[in-house]
This record gives C-alpha cells, sequence and structure tokens, in this order.
C-alpha cells in the first residue's frame, strides 16, 4: 500500500465499501459525539469522513490533533446509515473507519479558522495567505483561474497563434502608469523598467515576421490598488455580435466608457433646455460651455422624499456639488429643479424625456467630464437603489471610435488620449488636415458588466504616422528617436499593418467567480498599499547592496 494514500479525499463511493484505503490530508473539522470521534479528513481534492471510537488505537492520535494538522489515516470504508448519508457531498454515501493514524505534520493554533467562509479582515487574510488558500471559496477561485488560462492557451492554438514569452527587464515607455523601476548594477544610474505591458514587444514580433501571436504575460504598473471585477454558472450572455458603441455616445448615455449594459437607464443632455431658460446656475452653466445630463429615475416618484434627499446627499460625499431632481407625483412634477424652472418648460422636459406621472429624475451639471462622470456614478446608483440592475447576466459590448489625443487642463496642451502607438482614423492626412481633438483612434475595448476586460488597438506600423502623431502631442523627432529607438527603428525596414487585444485574465476570472475584489482570484495578491504582508516586502535593503547599485536613499520632508 502506498506509504501516503491510495485515494484523494473526493475519490471513495459506494463501491468502495469494504476495502482498505489509506487517505492524507488536513484535518478540516473534529466533531467529539462521547464514543465516537468523527473527522473531516481535506485534501486539494475534497473531503472524506473519518470515524474512530475510543477503543480504537488511532483514537488517541486523531483526538490529540489540532485542526489543520496533517495526518495520513489507514482504515476500512464502511456504508453511512440512511439517516446519516450527506448528499451534498461527494463521498457522503461513505467513510472510513480509522485502525492507524500517524500524524505528518501537527499543527500550532491557527491565527485563522479555515473550515468555515467567516469574513476576516483582509490584512490577517494576506498575512496567512497559504491558510486562507486552504479556504473552499479561495481554493476553487484559484482552481477556476487555472482552468479560464488552460482554455484560453489551448483555444489560442486552435486558431493558429503561437506563444512567446517577452522580456521582464526593459526601457520605460509611456503607458499612462508609474514604472517599477530595477536598477543595474553594471550600468551605475541607468534602470530597467518592469513592463506595464508587452507592447512594443508584441509588436516587434509582427515586425519580425511572425503571423499571430499570444502571450499570458505579468504586467507591472506602479499605481494605486483597485477592486475592479466559458462563460456559463446559470447565467444568461449576449448572445451574436456585442454591440458596438462609440466612445462619445457611451459617455453621454453611460457616463463611462465602460458601461454596465445590464443598468437599463440611459442619460440624456438636457442643456439647451436651459440655456436663456432663466433657471440661475443651470442657465449659467450651460452659456458658459458645461452641459446639463438627465438621469432617469423609473417609480422614484413613489418614494418618499429621503430618497432624492439621500442621493443627494450621496453626490457631495463624491466631491460634487450635488444632484438636482424633479420629483413626480401622481403627474405633478415637484421639487427645486421644477420650482425654479418653471410649469410649462418643466413640463415639456419632463414630456421630452418620456417620463411617467410617478417618475423621477435627476440632474448633473457642470464641465462636461466632471458631469459625465458624476451622471454615470448617479446612473449606477439610482439603478441599484431601485433594483433595476439585471440578474445572472453576462452583457458584452465593444466601446470603439476612442479620441486619438485630448487636452490636458494641468499641462494646457494636446496629449495622447488612450494609447500613443494606435493608428489614427484617416492615418497621415487626418493628423495633417484636422483638428486634433476631432481625430479617432482605431481603438476599441470589450466591456462586461461595467469592467473592462479587454483593451486593444490597430497599431501605427508607419514611422511618418508615428513622428507626426508625437509632433502634434509635443515630442520632437529627437524624442521619438532616444525614447522609442527599437520600434521606431524597425518600422523602417518593412513593417505589416497588425493589431490585438490585451484581456485582462485577473477581471475575466474575477467576473465568472462572482467576486466584487480582483484580490480574491490572484493566489499571492498585495495590499491597496502594495504591499506583501506575507514575505514582509517591500523592506529595507543592506547599505552594501545600494553602495553596488550606486543608490542613496533620500528621506522624504517630512510634514
Amino acid at each position: 500500500m502506498h506509504p501516503y494514500r491510495t485515494h484523494s479525499c473526493a475519490a471513495l463511493r459506494q463501491a468502495d465499501v469494504g476495502g482498505e484505503a489509506r487517505l492524507s490530508g488536513w484535518v478540516h473539522r473534529k466533531r467529539d459525539h462521547g464514543g465516537l470521534l468523527f473527522v473531516d479528513l481535506r485534501d486539494h481534492f475534497g473531503l472524506t469522513q473519518i470515524v474512530v471510537d475510543t477503543d480504537s488505537p488511532a483514537f488517541a492520535t486523531l483526538d490529540r490533533a489540532r485542526v489543520e494538522s496533517v495526518v495520513t489515516v489507514t482504515g476500512k470504508v464502511v456504508a453511512r446509515d440512511a439517516d446519516t448519508i450527506n448528499r451534498n457531498l461527494p463521498t457522503g454515501e461513505i467513510e472510513v473507519r480509522a485502525s492507524a493514524v500517524e500524524v505528518r505534520s501537527a499543527a500550532e493554533e491557527l491565527p485563522m479558522p479555515v473550515a468555515g467562509e467567516q469574513d476576516y479582515p483582509e490584512e490577517i487574510r494576506l498575512k496567512y495567505r497559504y491558510l486562507d488558500l486552504r479556504r473552499e471559496s479561495v481554493h476553487a477561485n484559484m482552481m477556476l483561474r487555472s482552468a479560464v488560462i488552460a482554455s484560453l492557451r489551448r483555444r489560442m492554438h486552435e486558431q493558429g497563434f503561437t506563444e512567446f514569452q517577452t522580456p521582464i527587464l526593459t526601457a520605460s515607455s509611456p503607458e499612462g502608469a508609474r514604472d517599477y523601476l530595477v536598477p543595474s548594477r553594471v550600468h551605475p544610474g541607468k534602470f530597467y523598467a518592469l513592463p506595464q505591458a508587452p507592447q512594443m514587444f508584441k509588436q516587434l514580433l509582427m515586425v519580425a515576421g511572425f503571423d499571430k501571436y499570444f502571450q499570458i504575460a505579468p504586467c507591472f504598473r506602479d499605481e494605486d490598488a483597485r477592486a475592479d471585477r466559458s462563460f456559463g454558472n446559470g447565467r444568461s450572455v449576449t448572445r451574436g455580435a456585442f454591440p458596438r458603441i462609440p466612445y462619445r455616445e457611451a459617455m453621454l448615455k453611460y457616463g463611462s466608457d465602460k458601461p454596465d449594459l445590464r443598468n437599463p437607464l440611459e442619460i440624456t443632455d438636457v442643456t439647451e433646455r436651459f440655456k436663456g431658460s432663466g433657471f440661475g446656475l443651470f442657465d449659467r452653466i450651460a452659456s458658459e460651455g458645461g452641459v446639463v445630463r438627465a438621469i432617469p429615475a423609473p417609480g422614484a416618484g413613489k418614494l418618499s422624499r429621503k430618497f432624492f434627499d439621500d442621493m443627494n446627499e450621496w453626490a457631495r460625499c463624491e466631491g460634487h456639488a450635488g444632484l438636482g431632481y424633479i420629483n413626480i407625483k401622481d403627474g405633478t412634477p415637484a421639487g427645486p429643479i421644477a420650482k425654479n424652472h418653471g410649469e410649462g418648460p418643466t413640463s415639456e422636459l419632463v414630456a421630452a424625456l418620456g417620463l411617467g406621472p410617478d417618475d423621477g429624475v435627476f440632474f448633473a451639471a457642470g464641465k462636461e467630464a466632471l458631469a459625465a462622470r458624476l451622471a454615470g456614478l448617479a446612473r449606477t446608483r439610482v439603478a441599484e437603489q431601485l433594483g433595476l440592475i439585471e440578474q445572472d447576466a453576462f452583457r458584452l459590448c465593444w466601446i470603439v471610435d476612442f479620441p486619438m489625443f485630448e487636452f490636458d487642463e494641468d499641462q494646457k496642451k494636446i496629449d495622447f488620449s488612450h494609447n500613443p502607438f494606435s493608428m489614427p482614423q484617416g492615418e497621415l492626412e487626418a493628423l495633417e488636415t484636422q483638428d486634433p481633438l476631432d481625430i479617432l483612434a482605431w481603438q476599441y475595448d470589450i466591456v462586461c458588466n461595467g469592467v473592462e476586460l479587454s483593451s486593444g488597438a490597430i497599431r501605427n506600423h508607419r514611422p511618418d504616422i508615428m513622428y507626426k502623431a508625437f509632433e502634434i502631442a509635443g515630442y520632437s523627432r529627437e524624442d521619438v528617436d532616444e525614447s522609442f529607438a527599437g520600434m521606431i527603428n524597425a518600422f523602417k525596414f518593412g513593417a505589416p499593418p497588425h493589431g490585438g487585444s490585451a484581456p485582462g485574465v485577473d477581471r475575466i476570472v474575477m467576473l465568472l467567480a462572482d467576486e466584487p475584489n480582483i484580490r480574491e482570484v490572484i493566489v499571492f495578491p498585495m495590499t491597496q498599499k502594495a504591499e506583501d504582508l506575507m514575505m514582509n516586502a517591500p523592506a529595507p535593503v543592506t547599505p552594501k547592496q545600494l553602495r553596488e547599485l550606486g543608490i542613496r536613499i533620500v528621506e522624504p520632508a517630512k510634514g
């Protein structure tokens, strides 16, 4: 007999009754029923119930073993009584009557329990992540992640893609977040960067003549952590071609370029209805180039005024001035907006918005970007408060036609809005003849339930277009040659048109696992402060290491 096991803890069935078995695993739970001790033994695969009576030589060993101790149990497989069968457990029709037990590793008192699904503080869970990973739901998430990656790999190979591995140490590039820098010992004062994405290398693989490339690659970005979150599990999925929504339409209708289409509410621009209306605040905002957006609230008129006041207070807590509203009760509009806008214009506005006799509507006003953001957040909150979000569904869409450039209010200059290496729609002619803020890029995202699953683009493969695009954003030809030498030089030797997409595996698994936080599907995640509590990273290094790298620590100014 194998020294550790003949079966896994999920393998034994009714057909095995009468035979001998040896199992190894962790002591999951213990229950003392007088003359009998019951132990749930757990391994990677599942649970098996072990039973031992006080007369057995194995009793004392199991009785002393703390939960999470690793033990090997040998015994006879017996059928459970009909009234003790556990239909929720694959091994629920049998149990193993222990004749011998060997403790392989005794556990000390636990800092957190493994059995059960108690909610424990994140700091405790991450410090003892190896215990947290033993818990059923967390363990299942990691197995789901592995299955998703395996499925992705298989499907990519089936479609003719070739997998390559790109470097981890590279040069810094403008990907939209801060780089993690790695000092070079042999080149004092110079630094590598951990890749925010393998973007340049995958483009160079296209230039090198490979037809289809894929990689499941780690991406390193020094930014604040976010909770970001075969489809199935009983949930419906968008059928057929995913809706294609232009970026500007998404920002108008949903207040976000990551719209949750389970939410039926759509935002409407009502700026023109307040220009010259005499309603001071909205009239001034509309006349000075701002916008007014309306967010419907179906059936809210049947609720108390507290609902509307709470929404207004919520907006203030989000850092905005507040939310105006109209509250319609039995066909009569009321509230501060209705009062100040006037009876006739308010009735016309209500009719234009298609509001019913017991509906409500909220208003977000201000500069376009801020008003769109508030309207988008309010759209989500109203739908959540009114129970309008479609359940058990994955609703997917493409967001397309992203603007190539935007105006940076802080720097007072035109800059790239999404990705500097995308091909502008209209190519060089557009860059030379159009207002930069009107130029669209061949960029696209796939969004599911308000989460960006994948971002991609048709890439710029021509040096003349690349130089011109960067010139518009304030970069000289010399800047491009210095910062992107590898790519721009490669493009000068024959580069094919190419494009691609970069799905986020973590986010896909998060949605499939129905988890609200991305850290729930990562084996060893960091805290929101980018700390690894289990390995105590980041940590100080010795003066000798710093001298070897030519680095001196400058303490930040106090206060």
